[in-house]
């Protein structure tokens, strides 16, 4: 059963593409469902039986997904082969010439021992943009380690800038890493597609986590290049501007970001009525008030005053100041806010088992309309027998023998 909705009218940009995800769990298919966002027919190839890692993680829905996997895998196709198989990977060799991009996450050199390394496949497909996640650099000494978002965390010095100072290194609340490369692979992907259009041209693109984890450090990996160590971790609370953090009000936390010095003069003065603050030196401007001893102090004073009010008062004169400001919200009340719901950001979708199901929707804009949710998370194999009834020109016949062999699962059979 595909759970679908209309677009029509709708410009999608990769409309026409069409995107092989031979990936699982994070990284290769968010990268393939940002393709899929866009507009790319994205076929998911799962093992038969089981699919995806994420279909056992996170709180079930339904039979075969659960809320980690469908935060992955919107708009999107799934088909059941078994790529151990000969005959499932000569499937994957007769589909090839219709598709555009592969996508996989396999370790290095588990593709090509599969027979589906870029030089294999681009011999069947020559103008093939061909996309290999992993987890280290594949020309380095760890090329075959795989690759895990927490383990690269660790690794590429991100805990280590995560949590307060006093605390042990923190993990990011999501798989950050995992996230990044994603997103990462799809730029890389989205790029090639361009060039191809000009030259005709496949590409074989490399995509490593630890490369894209460094690549998260930003400008905590900069300073600590320039000083020779690591800099001091600051939790809610940012390494160079002050105050710009966390801040508990007396009925509850919020968000306050002072960025700049005529900001800082506005809320000493009119929100925290505290002009004596302003008048000492080690405070008039941001560079002062960033250094250690001198934040330590600040934050302390700022503490105990806007403790003195709760949080709407707080709020509606840093507002008036033109101060950037928030609540900090519960996850739940975030996603079951007003702004969320008026932004059309969680949708619920028919599903065959539950009866419906939330999606994340896409967080593109196009001319101003919000790119929609084309398919829900597809169940296990549910489009096995109908895309390869339409690519291959399988018979029914065909299919029940392939699925006695074990090569795929038809999907009133999961």
């Amino acid at each position: 059963m595909v759970t679908s909705v209309s677009t029509e009218g709708i410009d999608f940009p990769l409309d026409g593409v069409r995107v092989l995800d031979l990936s699982r769990v994070f990284a290769g298919p968010l990268c393939g469902q940002v393709l899929a966002d866009f507009g790319a027919e994205v076929i998911k190839v799962e093992r038969p039986g089981k699919g995806d890692d994420t279909r056992d993680w996170g709180i079930r829905v339904g039979k075969t997904e659960t809320t980690y996997y469908n935060s992955m895998n919107r708009n999107k196709r799934s088909i059941t082969l078994d790529l151990q198989s000969k005959e499932g990977v000569q499937i994957i060799y007769d589909m090839l010439p219709q598709f555009d991009v592969v996508v996989h996450n396999f370790k290095t050199g588990g593709a090509e021992s599969l027979g589906l390394g870029y030089e294999k496949l681009k011999s069947i497909k020559p103008d093939l943009i061909y996309c290999a996640v992993a987890g280290y650099n594949s020309s380095g000494p760890e090329a075959t380690r795989p690759g895990y978002d927490l383990v690269i965390q660790g690794e590429a010095g991100l805990m280590a800038i995560n949590g307060e100072a006093e605390q042990p290194p923190l993990k990011f609340g999501v798989a950050v890493v995992d996230m990044m490369t994603g997103m990462f692979a799809a730029q890389a992907v989205l790029a090639a597609l361009f060039r191809r259009s000009k030259t005709g041209q496949g590409r074989l693109i490399e995509m490593a986590l630890y490369d894209c984890g460094v690549m998260v450090t930003g400008y905590y990996g900069l300073d600590a290049l320039k000083l020779g160590h690591d800099p001091e971790r600051y939790g809610n609370a940012h390494p160079s501007i002050m105050p710009y953090g966390m801040f508990e009000a007396a009925d509850g936390p919020l968000i306050i970001t002072v960025g700049n010095n005529a900001q800082f003069i506005k809320f000493c003065q009119q929100v925290i009525e505290r002009p004596d603050i302003v008048e000492n030196p080690r405070f008039a401007t941001n560079v002062e008030r960033a250094k250690s001893q001198n934040r330590v102090e600040l934050a302390s004073i700022l503490a105990d005053a806007i403790k003195a009010f709760s949080r709407d008062v707080m709020l509606e004169r840093l507002v008036a100041c033109g101060i950037p400001c928030g609540r900090v919200s519960g996850l739940h009340e975030a996603l079951t806010s007003e702004r969320t719901r008026q932004g059309n950001l969680v949708q619920e979708m028919p599903h065959p088992v539950a009866g419906s199901t939330h999606v994340l929707a896409p967080p593109y804009r196009l001319d101003g309309q919000r790119l929609p949710i084309r398919l829900a998370p597809p169940t296990l194999g549910e489009g096995t027998r109908d895309v390869l009834r339409e690519l291959l020109s399988m018979s029914d016949e065909d299919l029940l023998a392939l699925q006695a062999r074990g090569v795929l699962t038809l999907p009133d059979e999961v």
